[in-house]
């Protein structure tokens, strides 16, 4: 494997002799005026772009301009795009303090291109280009008014190279982006582009209040609060979790050592390439956790529909996929997998609203919070891909080639795009540095490549994953139990419970059935009750507190004192209590 794990490859280029940014308005004319509701993926992306930093959730990209291409040509593929695109002339007029509830699409409009005119680049042109689409991520797109794109030509003593932009994801995700650029480099090649066939913004939201739609909504609810109920609520519940930062670099594999193992696989299981890979990535993802079950979400679920492969719109509602992988052998796993990703991709169409306030109420009665922590994203399989901007690999490479990327903000724990399975395997990742050190990042996607090869001779043991592709379970210790399906660590429950107590003496006591009992010492709190210790704690545990490896008592008890001996639950035990319940209800006991 060859990497550059030691280097920060990727840093804002900034030209000698900065150049003088040119503003060019352009006009276009001739559209539809409509307006009406949002669409499930709108208003979803909305409540996080008024929520959380723009660097997360704005997207960006770079389109290489062909040789002979003009200024003038470019202006004019961006006014068709605009004028092709209802989203393009898409705005969220709302009242200041509230979140938009309907889009308008304009018939005309303008929109601005900031042109830059080097005399020389900083360094590699596309490097280049894409620190220049990176930093217009920052700062939040104003809805009710900003055209959704943020456009920069980057050219050459007057020749274009580059177009770097970046985009509002409540107009384009990922996969948007990727059709625009394939219809712009369309335009500029001079070709005439058929009529759009996925649906418009507007037409999917009136599909989506349809009674169909409702229904569908419905049953995708229902799916995920089985999940949210009884899988594991953080992927990565482990002592090296509470050290995230929230940023990671990326990591970019090309190999075709691993697209030609993927071909081999799927031919020797019968499966199509994207179930194998989709497989791997959750046996792998899996055995890394120590978890029995890999829940990952699946952002392109949405875009399996020919109405909406090529739809310019942002469809952002992930599908969640939860796969049991306490299975013998890979082979299993590969069949299980086809008929857990299409329930998942068939329960990805919800009310984004009353999905987290599903999550919300069931997380508080379970006690713990859901953590996003693993994302697989496969946009290998589109019609148009959002291929990565890092340096190719020579033609003739046949060895696995890594390479190091910029940090950016991770709103995840690990995350995964593939771009390409032939004639390389293209997958870029993005690993959280507290759980993976730069060679466990670099190892990780080694040995999935490594999982492909053994899958393409044999039926691989699950329980050889380890000597197969040298990636290790995670260390907890013997500290960490689990609980409700859950990797727990009591001593943290009882730290978080007791400072949120105000450092009440709080002693945790583990039983394989009856959970977690939590016993606090009330001392001169005579107002303290199961209710209020089971809000408190709830209060202070969650992504924005750490709280890695912690879960509600299913039971607190109330004592005057702690014994003696704080540390044995025995003495715990044998104290008089003064009051008892779960704290999740009404049903508590007195003292007795």
């Amino acid at each position: 494997m060859n990497s550059a794990a030691g280097k920060d490859t990727m840093h804002l280029d900034t030209p000698r002799t900065p150049p003088t940014p040119r503003t060019v308005t352009v006009a276009y004319a001739g559209g539809d005026e409509r307006r009406g509701p949002l669409t499930m993926g709108q208003a979803n992306m909305i409540r996080c772009i008024l929520r959380d930093d723009p660097e997360h959730i704005n997207n960006h990209d770079v389109w290489a301009i062909p040789p002979g291409v003009g200024p003038d040509d470019v202006t004019d593929a961006l006014r068709t795009l605009a004028l092709r695109h209802e989203g393009l002339r898409t705005t969220f007029p709302h009242a200041p303090g509230s979140a938009p509830v309907e889009q308008v699409v304009a018939a005309e409009g303008t929109f601005a291109m900031t042109v830059l005119d080097h005399a020389e680049f900083p360094g590699e042109p596309a490097r280049y280009a894409e620190s220049v689409a990176r930093a217009a991520r920052a700062g939040r797109f104003a809805l009710g008014r900003e055209f959704p794109l943020r456009i920069s030509l980057l050219t050459l003593r007057g020749v274009p190279v580059h177009v770097a932009l970046a985009s509002s994801h409540a107009v384009t995700d990922g996969s948007a982006l990727a059709v625009l650029r394939e219809e712009f480099l369309a335009l500029l090649a001079g070709e005439e582009l058929p009529a759009p066939a996925s649906f418009a913004p507007l037409d999917l939201a009136a599909e989506e209040a349809s009674p169909t739609g409702k229904r569908k909504s419905e049953a995708s609810l229902r799916y995920w609060e089985r999940i949210i109920r009884t899988e594991p609520q953080e992927m990565f519940a482990e002592p090296r979790a509470a050290g995230a930062d929230g940023r990671a670099r990326q990591l970019t594999l090309r190999s075709r050592r691993g697209a030609r193992a993927l071909a081999r696989a799927a031919g020797r299981t019968g499966n199509p390439e994207a179930t194998v890979l989709l497989a791997a990535w959750c046996a792998l993802v899996a055995h890394r956790a120590g978890q029995d079950s890999c829940v990952t979400a699946v952002p392109t679920s949405n875009r399996f529909h020919a109405r909406s492969a090529r739809s310019v719109n942002t469809l952002s509602q992930d599908a969640l996929l939860c796969l049991d992988v306490r299975v013998p052998s890979f082979d299993t796993l590969v069949r299980k997998t086809w008929g857990a990703a299409l329930n998942a991709y068939k329960h990805s169409q919800f009310d984004s609203v009353r999905l987290w306030e599903m999550i919300d109420r069931v997380t508080g009665e379970r006690g713990s919070h859901f953590a996003r922590d693993v994302v697989f994203n496969d946009v290998s399989v589109l019609p148009a891909t959002l291929l990565s901007t890092a340096p190719a690999a020579a033609d003739g490479a046949d060895e696995p080639e890594l390479a190091w990327g910029p940090f950016q903000a991770l709103p995840t724990r690990m995350l995964a795009f593939t771009y390409e399975t032939t004639p390389r395997l293209h997958i870029s990742l993005w690993a959280d540095p507290a759980l993976f050190t730069a060679n466990e990042a670099e190892g990780f996607l080694s040995g999935l490549v490594l999982l492909l090869e053994a899958a393409a001779e044999r039926d691989v043991p699950l329980d050889s994953l380890t000597g197969v592709t040298g990636v290790r379970p995670a260390e907890r210790g013997p500290d960490w139990v689990r609980v409700d399906g859950c990797w727990v660590s009591p001593s943290a429950v009882r730290e978080a419970l007791s400072g949120a107590l105000g450092g009440l003496p709080v002693h945790i006591d583990t039983d394989q059935e009856a959970g977690l009992t939590a016993y606090m010492a009330r001392g001169g709190d005579t107002s303290l009750t199961p209710a209020g210790a089971h809000a408190a704690l709830m209060a202070e545990v969650g992504p924005a507190h750490g709280g890695t490896g912690v879960l509600a008592p299913h039971r607190y008890v109330l004592v005057e004192s702690p014994p003696a001996e704080a540390d044995r639950s025995d003495a715990w035990r044998r104290l008089h209590i003064i009051e008892e319940g779960t704290g999740r209800s009404r049903q508590v006991r007195h003292e007795r």
